[in-house]
Parts: structure tokens; sequence; C-alpha cells
């Protein structure tokens, strides 16, 4: 499975200005009005009237004339700001190092590297044969491949067993439908084969020539088939392997680590399903290797002879470890080798030749658990800080005793570090870079608190200011979290941040239930019947850091995107009086409507999550908490939300639509844009650059309502 409005009149008492501001600000353009087309939606027995979902209609010119109309209106009463979100951007861009490149790893013989020049959005993707003093070899230099395309994405590198042939997929409009490339690397030339509509990824058989990849439904965009590519042949051609004819799941197809396997998986909410192949015979048939089983969430790796799963099979709700035969891969066969425990979610595992390491959360923080085979020995990496977050990344390379993984905290910029588990010493290959020379680490002080909510549950927040910045009522404080899916938002470093902290703002992330900070049960406790916990923790939260002089309603700040995105617009409906602005990032807050369409993306795959609202507990339930369904006429915060009119994963009318029926509330005196970019998707702007304008832009319109414009 990531707004604010205006009435007629710009209130002046909003601006601190003079004037010569005033009688400019009253030549600025009045809010667009939608117009109201009332259409009556009707389902157990109870009617919604959705006075706006003519919007619905992308391909109606009147819907585009809509949404640029509300850019224009945004643009003009955001004129002011122009400069400054310039002078953020270039600030933001300053920090960047922009002539930059990654830690090179080493995958079968090969040592690649990702690049950026400076001046240039898009990535370069070279490789040099065994040692980094050999000569450079450019894959992609996605800088020239973007040229004539407003947006442009390169995903899903893979490499086949030679080195001789690389697959991708390219996305062009924003949508996340890729179309498959092959590149010949001996020749460096692109192959006559095309596969369209795809998710972008896809795996090589041994025997170098035979592709497996994921096909999407064209509506729907859910990756739904499995198909088989021979090299040089058309995709018409194409054997369909698998379909997963169950609309609440996704299937995509990858490799083991080992090499050995071809691996199909299916997954959804709360079910997963593997089936294996002998990578060495592509023609052959795949084996399930454990029936799905409603609630049965699982995922396996191979080493040697035996395949290992980390499941919350027989109760073990954070997880376990097991271990099974390759011959017998039924659940009766596995043998568990890290129980389950009640206090520790197991959240990954890395598997070498002579180790197994265990990626933990241990009371809301990252641990990394490293074992010997034999059984030698076993430790943790140490770890002090309350507010860092530390992960295992490309670990491709299987016989080898160096574990690569990442550390940052909300102080500390993000390192790689190369760490041998034989010798338990430390690498540090890279540091994010901070440019400038003004940024540094002892300026910035960060504390996890603990919010007590109306149930009396512990809620964690982590939080950094800088050591100028005083705790007080007159303290801008921005609050953000997502709190969905079992996504959880850890403790990050972030360079662009330095924008707000550096002008007096405390950030803070609010480890809302509904993700797994705490566990699997912190999940549990925010979704389905019990989603409004997610929502009142995050009320909770603010009222916190009110009540104990972190800030003020005043001063304070709330941004969330995507599911994040439904939080700020739950939030504004049950306590707008808590925040001065919220900023709504794509956010999914046409609840009802949506799940009750299961022609759009990602729908039937969410019931698990949110729950089906064909049935009526269900739909009631998402009915008294979706925010266009509860916008009433009372004075809400200032908002920015934003869209993408390409976006897969929230509609670009969701937005749009809550945003009009805002409007339509005529008590609302406070500051309402709906921003539409109308070239991209979910994710925003393709280029590093531009993606940094659309986060200027964000921070200009809370330093504004800070009058901070400087």
């Amino acid at each position: 499975m990531k707004r604010q409005f205006l009435s007629l009149i710009l209130i002046s008492s909003l601006f601190s200005c003079d004037t010569k501001t005033q009688n400019s600000m009253s030549e600025l353009p009045n809010a667009p009005l939608a117009k109201q087309i009332p259409k009556n939606l009707t389902i157990h027995d109870d009617v919604r009237v959705d006075e706006f979902y003519w919007l619905n209609d992308r391909e109606n010119p009147e819907v585009i004339d809509y949404l640029n109309k509300e850019n224009d209106y945004y643009n003009a009463h955001t004129t002011h700001t122009k400069e400054f979100q310039t002078s953020l951007f270039e600030e933001m861009k300053s920090r960047i190092k922009e002539d930059d490149s990654s830690v090179p790893y080493k995958y079968n013989g090969y040592w690649y590297i990702t690049k950026y020049e400076k001046g240039k959005d898009y990535p370069i993707y070279t490789r040099k044969k065994e040692t980094l003093e050999a000569e450079e070899e450019l894959l992609f230099d996605c800088n020239e491949m973007a040229k004539d395309h407003s947006y442009f994405r390169l995903v899903g590198l893979n490499i086949n067993l030679n080195n001789d042939l690389v697959s991708y997929g390219i996305d062009t409009t924003g949508r996340r439908q890729y179309t498959l490339h092959i590149k010949d690397l001996k020749t460096n030339t692109v192959l006559k084969d095309e596969i369209s509509n795809t998710t972008g990824g896809s795996t090589w058989a041994n025997d170098n020539k035979t592709l497996f990849y994921t096909k999407k439904d064209e509506t729907t965009l859910r990756s739904e088939a499995i198909y088989k590519h021979r090299l040089n042949t058309d995709q018409k051609s194409d054997e369909l392997i698998y379909e997963e004819t169950d609309d609440t799941f996704g299937v995509s197809v990858f490799k083991t680590k080992s090499k050995k396997y071809l691996v199909i998986v299916s997954y959804s909410t709360l079910t997963t399903e593997y089936q294996i192949l002998n990578a060495n015979t592509p023609d052959g048939d795949f084996k399930v290797f454990q029936p799905r089983t409603r609630g049965l969430e699982y995922s396996i790796s191979h080493y040697e002879d035996s395949f290992y799963i980390v499941s919350n099979a027989d109760g073990a709700q954070n997880f376990k470890f097991s271990k099974t035969s390759e011959t017998q891969t039924q659940k009766k066969y596995w043998n568990d080798v890290i129980p389950h425990r009640e206090n520790v979610l197991l959240e990954d595992i890395e598997i070498f030749k002579d180790f197994l390491v265990v990626s933990e959360r241990e009371n809301g923080l990252n641990q990394i658990h490293i074992k010997r085979w034999d059984g030698s020995g076993s430790y943790y990496l140490p770890f002090e800080s309350e507010t860092y977050t530390a992960y295992t990344t490309t670990n491709i390379d299987f016989d080898t005793s160096v574990l690569r993984y990442s550390y940052q905290s909300l102080t500390t910029p993000s390192s790689i570090i190369d760490f041998d588990m034989v010798t338990k010493t430390k690498t540090i290959k890279k540091e994010q870079e901070v440019l400038g020379g003004k940024f540094k680490k002892e300026n910035y002080t960060s504390e996890r608190l603990w919010a007590t909510a109306a149930d009396g549950t512990q809620i964690p927040i982590s939080l950094i200011r800088h050591v100028d910045t005083e705790k007080s009522s007159e303290t801008p404080l921005l609050l953000y979290a997502y709190g969905s899916y079992g996504n959880t938002i850890d403790p990050y470093f972030s360079t662009v941040r330095l924008s707000l902290l550096d002008r007096g703002f405390i950030f803070a992330i609010a480890h809302i239930r509904g993700g797994e900070y705490l566990g699997r049960q912190w999940y549990e406790d925010g979704k389905l019947f019990n989603k409004k916990n997610t929502f009142s923790d995050f009320v909770d939260c603010s009222k916190y850091l009110i009540e104990n002089k972190y800030t003020s309603a005043k001063h304070q700040y709330a941004m969330g995107g995507s599911a994040g995105g439904l939080l700020m617009g739950a939030v504004v409906n049950l306590a707008p009086e808590l925040y001065n602005g919220v900023v709504a990032q794509v956010p999914f807050v046409d609840v009802v409507t949506t799940m009750l369409d299961d022609s759009i993306p990602l729908t039937t795959g969410e019931y698990d999550e949110w729950g089906n609202p064909n049935e009526k507990d269900y739909y009631e339930y998402m009915k008294s908490y979706s925010p266009y369904d509860n916008v009433t006429n009372k004075l809400y915060p200032n908002m920015l939300v934003t869209t993408g009119l390409h976006d897969s994963q929230v509609q670009y009318w969701e937005p749009a639509k809550w945003v009009a029926r805002l409007r339509s509330q005529n008590k609302n005196t406070s500051q309402l844009y709906l921003k539409t970019n109308m070239e991209a998707g979910h994710g925003g702007a393709s280029g590093r650059f531009e993606a940094l304008k659309e986060v200027a832009a964000e921070y200009a319109f809370l330093l504004d309502l800070e009058s901070i414009i400087k």
C-alpha cells in the first residue's frame, strides 16, 4: 500500500502586513468554487450526497480547468512567498553534495555505483569489474534518458548471472506503470524486447535468457500475474506462469540470495503464500511452499539445504524464526530457531555463509543481532541514543563476514557502515555530508517523550530542536506522523528539515498506533475497528506538547502524507483548534467512496487494513471518521493540500473534492490551498531538485504563518 482553505475574502488580520499589502491582498482572486452536482450514493439503506463527485472524471476538461484554477489561486495568494520559496530551495540545495556517489557494493564480480553530477536531477548508474580501480562502465545516465519527459523514473535494475544483460523498468507518467526493457551490456544497445504495464521489477533465471516479471491490471493497477519472457521474443508470446485470482492479493517474483530458487510471492495485508522453482530449470513448475492460510504471514530465505522462515505461525504475534528442509516446506515441518518473544518484534533477517543477522525492535528501538551458524557466539551491535534509526542495507554478497548497515539519528547524518562480524570492527564507508559549513551536530538536541492517550496508553514522541530554541508557548512546532499499515516512521536525519530548525521550529514525530513502533500489537490497535486510536493518539500527543510548554495551539502545525494525509483530515475534524496550520500531502480522505469502488487501484487489497464497507458495520465505522464525510461548518486551521494528477495510490479527486467541500463551508476564514502537480503521481516530482522545490513550498507555507519569510 502518503490543505487548507480560504473563504471568498482573505481576512487581513491573518497577515501582519501594512496598508499597502492589505490593498494588494484585496486585488487577489477569490477562491475558485467548484460547481455542485449532487449525486446520491446509497448502500445499507444509507444515502450519502456527494456534490463534487463529478470531479472524479480526469478526462473532463472542466475538471482540469478547476484544478488549474486552484493552482492559479494558490500561486496568486502565495506570490509574496515566491522569493522566499526560491531562497529556501537554494538553501536546501546548497546543503546537498551535488556531485555525490553511493558506497559501491559488490555483486557477482562487479562493483556497482550510483552517482549524481552537479546541476543534474537524476542518477547515473555505473559498475567496475572486480576492483574499484578498474575502468568505469556506464550502465545508465538517467539525465539523458529523462530529457524528453516531464516525469521520469528508472527502477528494478536486474543483471543476469553472465553479467551481460540488464533488465529495468521505466515510468514516464508517475502512475507506476513501468515498461520493461533489456540492455545488452556488451554492445551497449537496448534490445527490441519491450514489456508494458509491469511493476518495473523482474528476475533472471540462471540460464541467462529467461526473464520472469509481474504484470499489472490496467485499471486497478493490482499486481496480478507472473509471466515468463524469452530473450528476443515479442511480449505477445510471453507465457503466463501464475495468475492471482483473489483480488485482495498482489503478486511478485524474485530470486533467493543463494541464487538457487526463483520465488513467487502472493501477499495481502494479513496473509502470504510462496511458490518456489529451481532457478536452473525455468521451464519447470513452481511448487507451493506453504499453502495460504488466512492470518498466516511468512517470508522465506534459502541457505545450503534449508529454508529459513520468519512467520507469525502458532500465535507468534511479534514473529519468530524457523528452519525447514528444502524437501519438506509445509508449516508442520518448521522448527523454531528463534522463538516468539512478547516484547521483541522480529522485523527481518540477513543470511550469510557463516552468520545470521536478525533485525529486531524492542521498546521502539532498532536492534541488530548477530549470530554464528555454528553456535559459537552471538551479540548485539551497541546503540546508545533513543532517537536513532539503524537497519541493514545492501548485503547481496553471500560469502562474506562483512555486514553493511546504516545508522542515523535526528541529530546525526546518515552513515553507511561496514561491520566485520569476525573482528567486531566497523568502518564508516560514508557519512552524509551537509555542505554550507553551518551544520554542527552539537547545535541540535533530541529527546524521546511519552504522551498519555485518553485510554491511558503511553504514546512515544521523538523530538529535535536547535539548542538555542527554547521550549515555550511561543515556539513553533511541526508534528509529523503516518500511523497505518504497520509502517513505522523512525527518527531520521534530514538536511531539508534544518531550514525549519534553524528558524526556531521544533520538529517532532508521533509514533502513534497503526505503525509497529512498539510491536505488532501497536499495529493491531490502530486498524480496522481500532482505527480511531490513530487519530486520537495524534491529538493527545498534540495536547501533551501544548500542556508541557513545547508550543501552543497558536504555533502548532501538523503534517502527514497519503494515509498520513487521512490522519490530517481526521485530526482537523476532531480538534482543529489545536493547530495553526496543516500540510496534507496526497491525502486519502474520501475513505468510504474509495473503499466501495473496487476499480480503483489498491482498494480490494486494503480491506484487511480499513475494513470492507460492503459490510454494514465497517461502513458505519468508516463513515464516522472519513474526513470528506465529516466536514462541517467550523473554523478549520490554515491548510495546504497537495496532490498529483496521475497519482495511482490516492486519486487526485480525493483531495480535490475535500478542498471543494471545505470551501463550501462558509465559516472558514483561514487559508486553504489545493496544489496539484499536473505532471506527477503519488511520489511527487521525479527529479531530486524538483522534489526539493515542493518541500520548499510546504515549508514556506508554514514559515509564512509564523511571519518568517527570510
